[in-house]
Parts: structure tokens; sequence; C-alpha cells
């Protein structure tokens, strides 16, 4: 069973030590990096670590884009060893319920690096759609509830 938890003391190694394969880190921030953001940015970034039972599998943060006064799925990884079996839809869709239950945000943006198929792929099968706009190198994205 998939499920979101908080970082904690008990399980910040284990989220710490997630990571993709080397022809997509180009493409995600380490979890160590998006640790560093949320902490910097704790009022208004939600990172989370993804859970099979008891296995962390991969991170997902959502956050609150202030400059824009929007919320956002702002980091997201599956470690390596867990990609393909399904864990990156059901982790998603459970941060975009969180995001919807918590704040009861009827839009949530994201972006993409270019090239980044496989997430692009991703985004699109739960609903996400190009706005056409290309800032800071990714290309934006939105739900609309």
């Amino acid at each position: 069973m998939i499920t979101l938890r908080e970082v904690t003391k008990d399980n910040i190694e284990e989220v710490i030590a997630l990571k993709v394969r080397d022809d997509q880190k180009t493409y995600v921030s380490s979890a160590a990096e998006s640790l560093a953001q949320a902490y910097v940015y704790s009022e208004t970034a939600y990172p989370f670590a993804v859970y099979d039972d008891d296995v962390v599998v991969g991170f997902i943060m959502m956050g609150y884009y202030d400059v824009k006064k929007y919320y956002t799925l702002w980091k997201f990884l599956i470690d390596y060893r867990y990609q393909n079996k399904g864990y990156g839809k059901q982790a998603l869709l459970l941060g975009l319920k969180y995001i919807r239950d918590r704040f009861h945000a009827d839009e949530i943006y994201t972006g993409v690096v270019p090239g980044n198929a496989v997430a692009k792929g991703l985004y699109e099968s739960v609903g996400f759609k190009d706005t056409g706009l290309v800032e800071l190198g990714m290309e934006e994205m939105k739900l609309t509830y």
C-alpha cells in the first residue's frame, strides 16, 4: 500500500539515500537538495517520503509559490530500484489529493525540464496540460479541477 509520510529524524537517512538513474539526474533534484529547499521554505513547502508499506520508495514535495499565488507539485522522484512499478502515479495522485484536501486548491502547477518525456507523460496521465510558458528552464503545466 502506497502512503505519504512526513520526513522525520526516523526516515531522513532513507530519504536522502534515494537515487534516480544516471540519465535522469539532469531532470530531477536529489532528495537532499529538495529537503534543503524545504527547510528554507518551511512555511510553504510540504515534503513527504513515499512508502510502500514500510519501505521508502520515493520523495514528493508540494508547495505554495507565493510569487504567483498558486500551489505546485515542486519535487518528485521515485528511487531507480522502484521505477516502472506504478509507484509514481499512485504517489502523484496522493500528493495532489493532499493539496486539494488541505488547501482546497482548484489548480495545481508543475514544471518539467524540456526533454523529460517520462515525467511529462506521467503528469499528462493525471490531467496536467501544457500552459505554453517556459520559465527558469522549465515547461509549465497546470492541472485544473
